[in-house]
């Protein structure tokens, strides 16, 4: 049997801000149902990369999802497939919970912006399954970071996609709704069968739940695989520029601490 096309292949991508280069030569896949994580330090290439895998960026190299160069696809219908959570999600304060994951229904939209019973009822599936019927007329600005965040996650999941490229999506969260984040994605992965792209820093919190690292330094691919390929105290003290150390434990679960 041929290998199943997946969702996303990317190949030798380059991009330069200027004279400095962001991207360089960097290969990428996701399969469905994969939940791969992306980590490195600030100024790796994260969210240029994922900037360039949506065709916000435009670079050298090549990208296609599901088969198809992302140069051939409309941008309504890719809106249709891709779910992208940028590190700061504009919102407007006055906009209730459920007006924001309503507009994850705009690329299925007819005209004038007419909503079918379809819509309403994915939305109303979302609040459920995200537990936010409590919360569904209030106003965002009346959310926690992490009420806040789950209800950005809910916008990605009304667009129905086939895959999500979230930058950093723990940023502003405590441990605890971090922790509850990972647990709703890879869940996802299992049960919808979506690809998850998730740009990261924290490095043991990826570990433990994505079923892939890709590590970034300056731009390139430093290594891809699982923790036990990543997670290595001589790669990551280069990537990081401090001795960091591995420290196994129950379970076969890897961690990593910086030394000093």
């Amino acid at each position: 049997m041929p290998d199943a096309i997946p969702l996303l292949r990317a190949s030798s991508l380059r991009f330069s801000y200027g004279i400095r280069p962001a991207v360089q030569g960097v290969s990428v896949s996701l399969a469905a149902g994969e939940f791969v994580a992306v980590l490195g330090p600030n100024g790796s290439g994260k969210s240029t990369l994922m900037k360039l895998l949506l065709g916000q960026l435009r670079g050298e190299g090549d990208v296609a999802w599901e088969g198809k160069p992302l140069r051939e696809w409309p941008r309504r219908e890719l809106a249709r497939r891709l779910a992208y959570l940028p590190q700061n999600p504009a919102y407007d304060p006055d906009q209730t919970v459920a007006d924001v994951i309503r507009l994850g229904r705009a690329p299925y939209w007819g005209a004038f912006g007419l909503e079918t019973r379809h819509d309403l009822q994915v939305v109303t599936n979302i609040v459920a399954e995200l537990g936010l019927q409590e919360l569904v007329d209030r106003g965002m600005n009346e959310l926690s970071g992490g009420q806040r965040q789950r209800v950005f996650i809910g916008r990605c999941l009304a667009q129905e996609p086939a895959a999500m490229l979230l930058d950093e999506p723990n940023t502003f969260l405590d441990l605890k709704h971090q922790v509850e984040l990972c647990t709703l994605l890879k869940a996802l992965t299992r049960e919808r069968s979506i690809g998850v792209l998730m740009a990261s820093h924290d490095l043991n919190l990826a570990g433990a739940f994505a079923d892939r690292l890709i590590l970034l330094h300056e731009g390139g691919v430093a290594a891809d695989g699982g923790a036990d390929v990543v997670f290595r105290e001589e790669l990551l003290s280069r990537v990081y520029g401090l001795p960091i150390r591995r420290i196994e434990g129950g379970g076969g679960i890897s961690v990593v601490v910086p030394v000093g």
